[in-house]
């Protein structure tokens, strides 16, 4: 999870495809076109691991271009294949629009 965070914030666009199970794992995510996202911090708020499965609660902050600082909440989910773990989709309790907002932003379509 630390790990595709980081690779969000040094838009890693490769690795974080990579750590995406193939069965939910979109053709790309446009992170080169992210540049006016600059992510502010992640906090992990919960974490339950089984041998083949995982679920992480975050809350990631994050600000585009001078605009306010907003927040991702979501609910992860994690699967273990090969020794390796994969992302496989989340849940988003709080505000699901602010995930539309980063998607955009990502897409470069962020009203300025």
């Amino acid at each position: 999870m630390r790990s595709r965070y980081s690779a969000y914030i040094l838009l890693l666009e490769d690795y974080v495809l990579a750590t995406w199970h193939s069965s939910t794992r979109p053709p790309s995510l446009g992170l080169a076109d992210a540049e006016a996202m600059r992510w502010l911090g992640l906090e992990i708020r919960s974490k339950q691991e089984t041998t083949y499965n995982a679920r992480v609660e975050f809350i990631a902050r994050y600000r585009i271009g001078s605009g306010p600082v907003q927040q991702q909440h979501e609910i992860s989910r994690f699967v273990r294949e090969r020794d390796r773990w994969y992302y496989l989709d989340g849940e988003f309790p709080r505000t699901a629009s602010s995930f539309a907002q980063v998607r955009e932003a990502w897409s470069g379509n962020s009203a300025k």
